[in-house]
C-alpha cells in the first residue's frame, strides 16, 4: 500500500488518537488499550513499509503518548511515587531517549574543547575558572591538598548549601529550554568547558588522579543529573520548535508535562550528590582508594542503570 493511501485510511483515528491524549475525549482503560493495539500494528506497518518516513516517528510518539494515558488512567496497588520512579518515567526516557544521547554527546565534546583549550592557552583556565579560584587552588597544592576546597565549613552546612546550589544549577539548565533549547545548549557549553579546563588543569599539575578521587565522588551523579537536566531542556525546547501535527501550544503543554517529570526524577540524585560531596568528599585523602572508588563505581553504576539500562527493560516488558 501507498503511504497517502495508508495515512488517508487512518488518518481520523489518529486524530482521535491525538484528542484523548490531549484530554479532549474521555476513554477507559480498556478502550485505549484496544487504541493502543491498533496503533502499535499501524507502527509496525509503517516501520516495515516506511521506516525512514515521518509517519513513523509521528506513530511511534502516538503509541508512546497513549501507553502513559493508560498507564494514568488505570488503578495500581502501588504506590504512586513507586509507580512514578518505576515505570512512567523510564518509559518517558525510553521515548525521549534520542535526547538524553544528543545531551551526553554535547556534554563530551564541550569537554573535550575544555580540555584542548586549555592544553593549548595557558590563559584559557583562569578566564574560565577565574583568577580567585585559580589561585586558591594552587595554592592549595602548594600546602600538599589540591582538594582542600572541599573540607571548608560543617558537613552539615556544607551539604545543604551545596545541594541548594546544585538544585539552582539543575532548574536552569532545565527551565532554559523554553528558549527553544537555546539557553539549555549555552549552559551545557560553559559548563561542560569548565570541567574539561578544571580537569586539565589538575592533569597539568600532576594531581589529575588525587582530582578524580575527589571530583568523582560526588561528581558522577551530580555531573550525569546535569546532563539528564539538559536532555530534560532539550525535550522542552522541542516541543515548542517542533509541534509536529499538534498545535505550537498543545505540543508545549505536552512537551512540558513529559520533560518537567524527567526532570523531577533527577532530585533525588542530586540530593544524594550533595550529602555525598558536604559529608564524603572532605574525606577524600584519608579515604583507602578501594573504597573511593567503589563510592564513584556504584554512583556512577546506579545512575546509568536508571537512566540508560532500566528504561529499555521496562521499554520491553510493555511489549509482552
Amino acid at each position: 500500500m501507498r503511504e497517502i493511501a495508508f495515512i488517508k485510511q487512518n488518518k481520523d483515528k489518529w486524530l482521535e488518537y491525538e484528542e484523548i491524549i490531549l484530554g479532549k475525549v474521555k476513554k477507559t482503560p480498556d478502550e485505549m488499550a484496544q487504541m493502543y493495539i491498533r496503533l502499535t500494528t499501524d507502527l509496525s506497518f509503517a516501520q516495515t513499509y516506511y521506516p525512514k518516513s515521518k509517519l513513523t516517528k509521528y506513530l511511534n510518539y502516538l503509541s508512546a503518548q497513549i501507553f502513559q494515558k493508560i498507564y494514568k488512567t488505570k488503578r495500581y496497588n502501588e504506590n504512586k511515587l513507586v509507580h512514578f520512579f518505576k515505570t512512567e518515567v523510564p518509559l518517558l526516557l525510553y521515548h525521549y531517549r534520542k535526547y538524553l544521547y544528543f545531551s551526553f554527546a554535547f556534554f563530551l565534546l564541550f569537554v573535550a574543547i575544555g580540555v584542548i583549550s586549555s592544553k593549548y592557552d595557558d590563559s584559557f583556565v583562569r578566564l574560565i575558572l577565574g583568577d580567585g579560584y585559580v589561585n586558591m587552588t594552587l595554592e592549595n597544592i602548594e600546602n600538599g591538598n589540591p582538594m582542600a576546597v572541599y573540607k571548608g565549613g560543617s558537613s552539615w552546612g556544607s551539604a545543604f548549601a551545596i545541594t541548594l546550589n546544585n538544585l539552582w544549577v539543575g532548574l536552569r539548565c532545565y527551565i532554559y529550554g523554553i528558549s527553544g533549547g537555546l539557553g539549555t545548549f549555552m549552559f551545557v557549553f560553559y559548563n561542560a568547558i569548565m570541567l574539561g579546563s578544571f580537569q586539565y588543569f589538575f592533569y597539568e599539575k600532576g594531581y589529575f588522579m588525587e582530582s578524580i578521587r575527589g571530583i568523582w565522588l560526588h561528581g558522577a551523579m551530580e555531573i550525569f543529573g546535569m546532563v539528564v537536566e539538559a536532555a530534560a531542556g532539550f525535550i522542552l525546547g522541542a516541543s515548542i520548535l517542533f509541534p509536529k501535527t499538534f498545535s505550537r501550544l498543545n505540543s508545549f503543554k505536552i512537551g512540558f508535562k513529559n520533560s518537567f517529570k524527567i526532570f523531577i526524577s533527577t532530585l533525588p540524585f542530586t540530593f544524594f550528590a550533595g550529602m555525598i560531596e558536604g559529608y564524603v568528599t572532605r574525606y577524600a585523602k584519608e579515604m583507602p582508594n578501594a573504597l573511593n572508588y567503589s563510592i564513584i563505581l556504584i554512583t556512577l553504576g546506579i545512575i546509568t542503570f536508571y537512566y540508560l539500562i532500566y528504561p529499555v527493560i521496562i521499554h520491553r516488558k510493555t511489549l509482552k
